[in-house]
């Protein structure tokens, strides 16, 4: 059964984003909409998280949780997603200050 998917991306090479081109439509750089099956989301999803490189990108999709959707990240990024009882919470990792020379 097909599913609505959202994919954003930052600084993820070229081929990446040619991609999830074929299947999804991109309403504004980075950002992918599509209603693909489970199938094809995981197979993106895992071709996005091989090739993110330096960049970030998250996967958010419906599922058959309490909150209705699944998120999945891959790169590195100060929002982390926090599993507390089913429930997908962000937590933020503290900013990193330059040290005092």
């Amino acid at each position: 059964m097909a599913s609505m998917i959202v994919i954003s991306t930052t600084a993820v090479p070229d081929h990446v984003r040619g991609a999830l081109s074929r299947w999804l439509v991109e309403p504004t750089a980075g950002l992918y909409v599509g209603t693909v099956s489970a199938r094809v989301r995981d197979e993106l999803w895992a071709a996005v998280a091989a090739s993110v490189a330096d960049g970030a990108a998250v996967c958010i999709h419906t599922a058959e949780t309490e909150q209705g959707f699944n998120i999945r990240t891959a790169g590195e990024r100060r929002r982390h997603v926090l599993d507390f009882d089913g429930l997908q919470l962000i937590g933020l990792q503290p900013q990193q200050t330059p040290e005092a020379l």
